[in-house]
């Protein structure tokens, strides 16, 4: 089964409502298994352009784990907080594995 990764792209613009999101979020995520890949300031942009100031990388066992968690009691209670200190953009990714090589 393919992890799921759960992306957000956030333009901060209340850094003490971020923190207090971070606290209402965290026992969500770890009841969720989810562990924490990345979170940068400044992505090295390679195209296009980007939105935000801050973007973090979230990975779970599987994309139905991420799915859960994102609706789970627990960080329904978080989301409002995220919203009213940061205009953001959340999706879902499903992991991929490269096919093993042949010959």
């Amino acid at each position: 089964m393919a992890k799921g990764y759960v992306l957000l792209t956030e333009a901060i613009k209340d850094p003490a409502g971020m923190e207090a999101y971070g606290r209402a979020s965290a026992p969500s995520m770890i009841e969720s298994g989810a562990r924490v890949l990345a979170v940068d300031t400044e992505p090295q942009l390679l195209e296009g352009t980007w939105h935000g100031n801050r973007t973090v990388l979230v990975e779970f066992a599987s994309v139905e784990a991420a799915q859960a968690w994102y609706d789970s009691a627990g960080y329904e209670k978080a989301k409002p907080l995220r919203w009213a200190a940061a205009d953001c953009n959340a999706v879902i990714l499903t992991g991929f594995e490269m096919p093993a090589r042949r010959g």
